[in-house]
């Protein structure tokens, strides 16, 4: 899976690199407990893509939570340029980009590794 413009565009400049996190949760919660297809085939993209992301030093760390309920989340932590690159790269995101998945960008900041 080729990472899009915005993500390669990250590491010119890298000294400049500001933390975020984009928090995503499930358009449809009941795919927590038994997933369509599609919805499983569009995860593995989401995968994909975030390893990619990783494997490139953008993002530093995946996690979710594992309660099947409204109250579900994952977070994904990574750094960028500025907001707007940010916000590139969560929309980017195939459970974003395919409507399995919601997201919002925040800054972040890492206190402990």
């Amino acid at each position: 899976m080729q990472v899009n413009e915005s993500a390669t565009i990250l590491f010119h400049g890298f000294q400049n690199m500001i933390e975020f996190i984009y928090k995503i949760r499930p358009v449809r919660t009941e795919m927590l407990v038994k997933s369509t297809q599609k919805e499983d085939e569009i995860i593995a993209l989401h995968l994909q893509y975030l390893k990619n992301l990783y494997e490139q030093g953008v993002v530093t760390f995946v996690d979710r939570t594992l309660n099947p309920d409204e109250k579900s989340f994952g977070m994904v932590v990574f750094t960028s340029e500025n907001e707007r690159i940010a916000k590139s790269i969560m929309l980017e995101d195939p459970a974003i980009k395919m409507n399995v998945m919601l997201g919002n960008v925040y800054p972040f900041k890492t206190v402990f590794r």
